[in-house]
């Protein structure tokens, strides 16, 4: 019976979600590429301002492999107050949206072996 249980902790998520930082970023690049640390984290930080820029320039940005994160659109709408009811107009605003590619999304379902390169 406990075989089983610590089976099935390994193939369940966890109830909290482990959280990749920049800084763990910058040490994987230290560790596997050989850069220095103020290197890899420069990297990292350069990585993420591209991506934000084309973002905030309204572009789209396409990771092969990894996804496509895309601006949308919202138009503006009516909301309401949960507990008085009162309308309250929602403005229009921009929401950037992620879709996972096929690969990924195959690599997460465990039906892609996960040490392929991401392209």
């Amino acid at each position: 019976m406990n075989d089983k249980i610590s089976d099935l902790t390994v193939l369940l998520p966890t109830i909290e979600t482990p959280t990749l930082t920049k800084a763990e970023l910058s040490e994987m690049l230290f560790d596997r590429l050989g850069l220095n640390k103020r290197e890899s984290k420069d990297m990292v930080e350069a990585f993420f301002e591209s991506v934000q820029g084309a973002l905030v320039e309204g572009q789209d940005v396409k990771l092969s492999g990894f996804g496509n994160f895309q601006i949308r659109r919202k138009a503006p709408r009516p909301g309401r107050n949960p507990r008085t009811g009162e309308v309250i107009p929602i403005k229009a605003r921009n929401v950037v949206t992620f879709h996972a590619s096929q690969k990924l999304k195959g690599m997460v379902q465990g039906d892609v072996p996960s040490d392929e390169d991401l392209e």
